[in-house]
């Protein structure tokens, strides 16, 4: 797709100006720190977003304030006592020092055990959480994909899994190809199935226009208030919203 970006300041506010072949002006404010964006036509000028930006400036303000005033998790540490998150649910690390495989053990849903070497230093903690992220996560995609290409009659070439600091989830309908955000494995069920139909509504309808939220009120209908659990705090951070 043809698309060109900048960045205008309106009133203050650093607005990013991306143009593409679409029909109609998007204007969005995402966490974590209020970033603006506005998705505009190819033809649209300068001075028509300022406009538009304008218009909407007191509710760009209300969004600001609040993601301002959002909790935010805070950098992780890996140490013990930690508050750790798996499919929406909150656990206390403790650290299981292992001569053998490494891994992470969820006892009596309130502690994730993360079993490491007594020599391993914060980065490989992290490394031993992920895998076990990514590996329960495949477990939760695999079915999930089938689902839904069954119901809404499209077929994925392949689906993986990245962390990524921008995005939920992508979709190359060319290559028929989604990327998940690793860090769905902390967010409840639902908001990972939100973002794999998201997706797969993608190689149906490229943009996010009338005929894509009329496919996701017909086949997700709660997907507006899962939408909203999904971005909320505290594993909102550095995430655009959808």
């Amino acid at each position: 797709m043809n698309t060109r970006s900048h960045a205008l300041t309106v009133s203050g506010v650093t607005v990013e100006v991306v143009r593409k072949e679409i029909k109609n002006l998007h204007l969005g404010v995402y966490p974590p720190d209020g970033r603006v964006r506005v998705a505009v036509p190819l033809a649209v000028s300068d001075s028509a977003v300022r406009v538009a930006v304008i218009g909407k400036l007191r509710w760009i303000r209300r969004q600001q304030a609040a993601f301002d005033n959002q909790a935010r998790q805070p950098q992780r540490q890996m140490v013990p006592g930690e508050s750790h998150f798996f499919l929406g649910k909150r656990y206390r690390l403790t650290l299981v020092p292992t001569r053998g495989r490494c891994d992470v053990v969820l006892r009596n849903r309130k502690v994730m055990e993360i079993h490491v070497r007594p020599t391993g230093d914060i980065h490989h903690r992290e490394r031993v959480l992920a895998r076990w992220y990514r590996e329960r996560l495949r477990e939760l995609v695999s079915p999930l994909v089938a689902k839904w290409e069954a119901t809404l009659g499209v077929r994925v070439a392949t689906w993986g899994i990245k962390a990524m600091k921008t995005k939920w989830g992508t979709c190359n309908p060319r290559a028929r190809r989604i990327w998940l955000n690793l860090d769905l494995a902390k967010k409840p069920p639902e908001c990972l199935e939100y973002i794999v139909v998201h997706e797969l509504v993608h190689l149906l309808v490229r943009h996010h226009d009338d005929q894509f939220h009329a496919l996701m009120d017909r086949h997700f209908p709660r997907w507006r208030q899962i939408r909203r659990e999904l971005n909320a705090a505290p594993l909102a951070h550095a995430k655009w919203s959808y």
